[in-house]
């Protein structure tokens, strides 16, 4: 059966990880081993350059010629078997085509179907050839990849800057798949054609109601997107959840027990992602008000709001570990410390206590689940549907961006009831607090905790002497390049084999370990991550304060506006997944977004006095809808070049990623309130001098490593 040579997406129950060079030879097809990327042969050339080099008996302008010429012949012997092959299909479908224009005139039932098996099988070598050539794909990317790490990220920028463009590249040949489209679309028509024709002369008891396509043209397509990089606005906000997957997982990887999966526990988690972001957002119309109303400054609003992200840094390690053991439990928590949160947010007011209204907010941080929500998404859900559930994530986050504002613009009334005042400054948090209740007594009657697996041989290895083991997964540190012993995927040389040695890496243990994981483009990667989430929080947070100054906006007016910011999110990712990422490489939509974001932010300067509300709502609306296209085309690349060893794991890359954008929005309140000690007038330009000098930085770094991004 072809399906055993078909790549499926990463299992994240799969508790051995399994080195990527074993995968390789396990999953190679018999007749065509010849033809793959030596990558054994090559990882121990790196690591003899390093110990030649070290020895002081080569330079590095020799290693770079030497294993250039050696990846310039290992890609030429796939790339011409390539072509050969492409050739012997195109040559199988030109002698079916003759068959097919043979019976045009007498069409015979049996003879159509027996073309129909003919062009299937053809079909399945085709994919075959598919799956070959996106092994050696990923085998060059990781070996470029481990070059870097151990000489500095310098051979990928020079091997990707002068074969990628060149006219006689074969390097185009594995990355853009010439020709694939054409044998696809060949055989795509001719089954389609030869159903049509088949459907004409069957009874009306055989034809089905409806014309399907043939499956098989389904698998190809599938298997041509992965292969381009093309993508949908399916897959687009799947990677915008930054879910990641293992590049090559092993047949058995493949599967997940359909019964951990459970609809409801998914749509509670779905629905823990909304409320938490409207819980983030309700406030940030009232919240300067508030302080004022409590007898503090309105740019104190900056810390009302930033403490939320302060919890946050913290709560997300101790979610991310506690999901290892279970997912119900920390949700019950989670919904505890939110309502409680939410309660002492409201009765600050009645309380008279800015420490009161701080601590709630403080409380409604380390209540933020959303690395729960991540995990189950990845642990839980069948690969069938993984990429829709990481779309629904995305999508709960970006609603509840939205409803947050919109929300808060609803409840201007004013009230008492025994004492307690209800006003536009408490109902957000009493609110909230009634909504967390009826999910928590939701959550304890309808979640069904999933059997985790991995969870005996975790708890007999917390119990030895290793202690570092915090989990079995998929990621593990990076160990040093420096380290003799060691080469730079952490392999230790001992009397056992490669494979035996990579098989028994473990997983990154503090957040040290997992940033030593880190190359070069990701660290700029999370660098822009850490600028994008800087600028929109500077934009949203102060957004009530500025307003209120410049214009004179009521809360319902600042409402609506923060509510029209977040209602873009999902427009702009349907226009970037199903168009933009379509017709361009994501590191030229990333570096294009950083550059209007830059301009988007220069425009919102007080060049002018007065400032005008058309200059505020259009750089606005410029800078956030910029920022938007970038944290999706940033996220998607930060799936693919972060290291697969960082996909699970409690101090994974989504656990990376969020720590940088919650630290970034904390710096951006405490910005926003120290800022305006120096006046009123004077906070917009002050805030957003930060946010121009990171854009900048960030175009410069990008610029540097843009063609490690290939």
């Amino acid at each position: 059966m072809l399906i055993q040579f078909l790549p499926g997406s990463s299992c994240e129950i799969f508790r051995e990880m399994v080195a990527f060079g074993k995968k390789l030879k396990e999953r190679q097809i018999p007749e065509w081993q010849g033809y793959y990327i030596n990558y054994k042969l090559m990882k121990k050339k790196v690591k003899q350059y390093a110990n030649q080099i070290e020895a002081g008996a080569l330079d590095r302008r020799h290693v770079l010629k030497d294993f250039s010429r050696m990846l310039d012949k290992q890609i030429e012997t796939i790339v011409l078997f390539m072509l050969e092959q492409q050739g012997l299909l195109a040559t199988r479908i030109a002698h079916l085509n003759e068959q097919q224009e043979a019976i045009q005139d007498e069409p015979d039932i049996s003879k159509i179907s027996e073309l129909r098996e003919a062009y299937r099988a053809v079909a399945q070598q085709l994919l075959k050839l598919l799956f070959f050539v996106e092994m050696n794909a990923i085998g060059l990317r990781k070996i470029l990849k481990k070059f870097d790490k151990r000489f500095g990220y310098k051979f990928t920028d020079y091997y990707v800057k002068t074969r990628a463009n060149h006219p006689y590249s074969q390097l185009q040949g594995i990355f853009k798949h010439v020709g694939f489209g054409a044998v696809v679309g060949a055989i795509s028509r001719n089954l389609a054609d030869l159903q049509d024709r088949q459907g004409s002369y069957l009874s009306i008891y055989d034809q089905p109601p409806l014309s399907l396509e043939d499956p098989v043209v389904d698998l190809l397509q599938s298997a041509v997107d992965r292969l381009t990089n093309s993508t949908n606005l399916l897959n687009f906000l799947g990677q915008h959840a930054l879910i990641m997957h293992e590049d090559l997982p092993s047949p058995a990887e493949e599967h997940i027990d359909d019964q951990k999966y459970h609809f409801i526990s998914l749509l509670l988690n779905l629905v823990n992602t909304f409320l938490y972001m409207v819980n983030t957002y309700i406030i940030v119309p009232t919240a300067d008000d508030y302080s004022m109303s409590l007898g503090a400054a309105a740019t104190v609003c900056g810390i009302v709001i930033g403490s939320m992200a302060v919890a946050q840094i913290f709560s997300s390690v101790y979610f991310s570990a506690w999901s290892n053991k279970s997912y119900f439990r920390p949700l019950i928590f989670s919904s505890i410390v939110l309502f409680v949160g939410n309660l002492m947010y409201a009765l600050a007011y009645d309380l008279n206590s800015i420490s009161v209204l701080l601590l709630g907010r403080l409380f409604c941080g380390l209540g933020s689940a959303r690395a729960v929500n991540r995990r189950y998404i990845s642990d839980c859900v069948p690969i069938k549907i993984r990429m829709q559930a990481s779309a629904a994530f995305v999508s709960a986050s970006a609603l509840g961006m939205a409803c947050g504002p919109a929300l808060a613009g609803l409840l201007q009334t004013n009230f008492k009831i025994y004492g307690i005042t209800f006003n536009q400054d408490t109902l957000p948090g009493w609110v909230m607090a009634v909504g967390w209740l009826m999910y928590l007594i939701w959550l304890w009657f309808s979640f069904s905790e999933p059997v985790h697996e991995t969870e005996t041989n975790e708890d007999r290895q917390e119990s030895s002497a290793e202690h570092d083991k915090v989990e079995k997964g998929l990621a593990q540190p990076l160990l040093l390049a420096s380290v003799e012993n060691e080469d730079d995927d952490g392999d230790v040389e001992c009397d056992m084999s490669e494979e035996s040695s990579e098989e028994s890496r473990q997983p990154a243990n503090s957040l040290v370990a997992a940033y030593r994981l880190l190359t070069p483009s990701v660290k700029v990667q999370l660098l822009i991550y850490f600028m994008l989430k800087y600028a929109m929080e500077i934009l949203l947070s102060e957004s009530s304060v500025v307003t209120t100054y410049y214009f004179g906006w009521t809360t319902s007016t600042v409402s609506i506006f923060l509510a029209c910011l977040g209602l873009t999110v999902l427009p702009v990712n349907i226009i970037v997944g199903s168009y933009i990422s379509n017709m361009y490489q994501d590191r030229q939509i990333l570096l294009a977004s950083e550059i209007v974001v830059f301009l988007g932010i220069l425009f919102s300067f007080q060049f002018i006095i007065p400032y005008s509300v058309p200059q505020y709502v259009c750089s606005g609306l410029i800078m956030f809808v910029s920022a938007e296209v970038l944290e999706g085309v940033n996220l998607s690349l930060l799936s693919r070049v972060m290291s697969s060893r960082l996909s699970r794991g409690t101090f994974n890359g989504g656990l990376l990623s969020t720590e940088a954008g919650t630290i970034a929005r904390v710096i951006a309140d405490a910005t926003i309130t120290l800022a305006g000690y120096l006046g009123r007038s004077k906070l917009l330009n002050v805030t957003l001098i930060p946010s121009l000098v990171i854009c900048m930085v960030s175009i410069v770094a990008t610029c540097f490593t843009f063609n490690s991004l290939y």
